[in-house]
């Protein structure tokens, strides 16, 4: 096992193209670091300049404290999982499992011994007499694994190697994966473009865009305390609401911000949390709400006091999902149109617009299966206030968050 350093390390290509932008990041002996941006952000650059696969243009890499920019990929001790599995059609899964450690001329007791041992634990046992033709994507995926596995390298290199499996799958698949990192603790780098992959298997994430990093925290904290609007609308599945409005002395101390003809009260805690934010006072700002702090009025439990604030609206469209429901309504504000919040929306995600008309916001917000809210309805929600975020419009970036003050 050992840490990967990459220090100022840039990736330019012909013409100029600028992939990889001054990276600085260290992924820490046995950690599982997931990088994820949409299409294009350089997260799979960035892995294959660890890999050796790329040359990079400037900078330094290290693996285990070994300086490695010069250094081919076969002698710098980290095994690649891929998307396309990669396997040997004409071999049977021990032999694709066994065929790496043969080239390397390791004595065949070892070889069987560890071969045994990784389709033990990825359940590959029954099936180690059959030609990848007979599996299935998920099995044929066990068994690059595996081959990367039985390597018992320094590292783990995976780029996207769920993405061309169903949903269901995916979600065995990703729990294998925890598991095997929990058994093998082997520092690993996976690349996703899909951020619930990212939430559920990261020890730490580090968001890219345009070859830039954007924030690098654990997944609980790049959705509760994002660095900027990317960051913001890239985390998260729905993704934030964002609306342009103000944030507005109430009655008597207290503080409102005001959008869409709601004015939802500021909690006085808020101030205390995000040092800046009462500068805005009076000022134009970007508000974020995540779907999960909304909650149906009806349906809430109890204690729905302190810092829930009303917000009454009309469901659109409700999409359920069996312990929750998804609640589409318009707000009468125009959407919000920021570099920042366009550029997090991926290329290969569709965009979830209504044919609307009038120049209105379509927000999420998501209740528990209790509502029984139904599409076109009129529903009183709640909102956590104590969760609202808060963005420069000019800048994009989260006001009050401890990388930002000063900037």
């Amino acid at each position: 096992m050992a840490s990967i350093v990459l220090s100022n390390v840039d990736k330019i290509y012909a013409g100029g193209v600028k992939a990889v932008n001054n990276l600085n990041l260290e992924i820490k002996d046995g950690e599982f670091m997931v990088l994820v941006g949409p299409s294009g952000c350089g997260k799979s650059t960035a892995l294959r300049m660890i890999a050796g696969l790329e040359d990079i243009s400037s900078g330094e890499i290290a693996i285990g404290g070994k300086v490695v920019n010069h250094l081919p990929p076969k002698d710098r001790d980290i095994a690649m999982v891929f998307q396309n599995y990669a396997l040997y059609p004409h071999m049977t899964v021990e032999e694709n499992l066994a065929f790496g450690l043969k080239l390397r001329k390791m004595p065949k007791q070892e070889i069987q011994k560890r071969v045994n041992e990784a389709a033990k634990m990825l359940g590959l046992e029954q099936y180690l007499k059959r030609k990848p033709a007979a599996l299935s994507g998920g099995q044929r995926q066990r068994v690059a694994m595996g081959r990367a596995i039985v390597r018992e390298p320094q590292a783990f290199l995976m780029d996207e190697p769920l993405s061309n499996l169903d949903a269901k799958l995916r979600v065995s698949m990703r729990a294998s994966l925890n598991q095997m990192h929990e058994r093998l603790g082997v520092t690993t780098v996976y690349v996703t473009h899909d951020q619930v992959e990212a939430m559920t298997l990261g020890d730490r994430v580090c968001v890219l865009r345009e070859g830039v990093l954007q924030q690098v925290d654990t997944p609980q904290n790049l959705f509760d305390n994002p660095v900027n609007l990317f960051v913001a609308g890239f985390m998260g599945s729905p993704s934030m609401n964002f609306v342009g409005a103000e944030l507005l002395r109430g009655d008597g101390d207290g503080a409102v911000v005001a959008f869409a003809g709601y004015r939802l009260p500021v909690p006085a805690s808020t101030f205390a949390e995000k040092p800046g934010l009462d500068q805005y006072l009076g000022k134009k700002v970007i508000l974020g709400v995540r779907p999960s702090d909304f909650e149906d009025a009806r349906a809430a439990a109890d204690g729905h006091g302190a810092g829930w604030a009303r917000m009454p609206v009309r469901a659109e469209v409700t999409e359920e999902l069996g312990s929750e429901i998804n609640v589409l309504f318009l707000i009468d504000a125009p959407p919000l149109e920021h570099r920042d919040t366009t550029a997090a929306k991926d290329n290969e995600d569709e965009d979830s617009t209504l044919p609307l008309s009038g120049d209105k916001s379509l927000w999420t917000a998501r209740v528990n299966a209790r509502s029984h809210v139904r599409s076109g309805e009129n529903i009183e929600l709640v909102v956590d206030t104590h969760n609202m975020h808060f963005f420069d419009p000019a800048t994009g970036l989260a006001i009050g968050h401890e990388a930002n003050i000063g900037r």
